[in-house]
């Protein structure tokens, strides 16, 4: 049985959440976030929080409350705090810049890397070689990040590359004649 469904959602002041069939809408300070349910899932509201529970007791309406309820916790932290992914740039000349709805990169090619930002989330450089991505939604904010990422991995060897501000990249010693 799942231990993460048995916790309610606690709903923050300021969110309003609706229930219309198996869809989800959570409004908020930071945006407005609505999800599809699977119909084995039953979702019902409390006061100031959310219950999940499963249809019936078979092994995938159980873990599916579990997913939901997870889902459904995202969503109200999403739209009540919102979620940050911070990059770094490491490497001689690797800089990046922000420009509306575009982020300008340089990480060594032979061409300058742009990327189109996405509806709903928001970069920031801090510094040309910082990358803040900002959002309501955590599996898109944490997508345009892996995007971001994917341009130029981090190496092994010097270390350089696009990585995550808390990522440890395994160094590697050289090869020696």
């Amino acid at each position: 049985m799942s231990r993460i469904a048995n916790a309610p959602v606690e709903i923050p002041a300021g969110v309003e959440i609706s229930l219309k069939d198996n869809e989800i809408t959570v409004k908020g300070s930071k945006g407005t976030l609505s999800r599809e349910l699977h119909p084995e899932v039953e979702v019902a509201q409390e006061g100031s929080s959310l219950t999940t529970k499963a249809r019936n007791n078979s092994k995938q309406a159980v873990a599916l409350t579990g997913t939901a309820r997870a889902l459904i916790n995202n969503m109200v932290h999403g739209v009540s705090q919102g979620f940050e992914k911070r990059l770094t740039l490491v490497g001689v000349g690797y800089r990046a810049k922000a420009q509306g709805n575009k982020l300008d990169l340089t990480l060594g090619f032979s061409h300058p890397v742009q990327y189109d930002v996405p509806a709903g989330v928001s970069i920031d450089t801090p510094s040309q070689t910082e990358i803040v991505v900002t959002g309501a939604d955590k599996q898109v904010v944490g997508q345009v990040a892996a995007d971001i990422r994917a341009f130029r991995a981090p190496e092994p060897y010097k270390g350089k590359g696009v990585r995550y501000n808390d990522e440890y990249v395994a160094r590697k010693e050289a090869k020696k004649k």
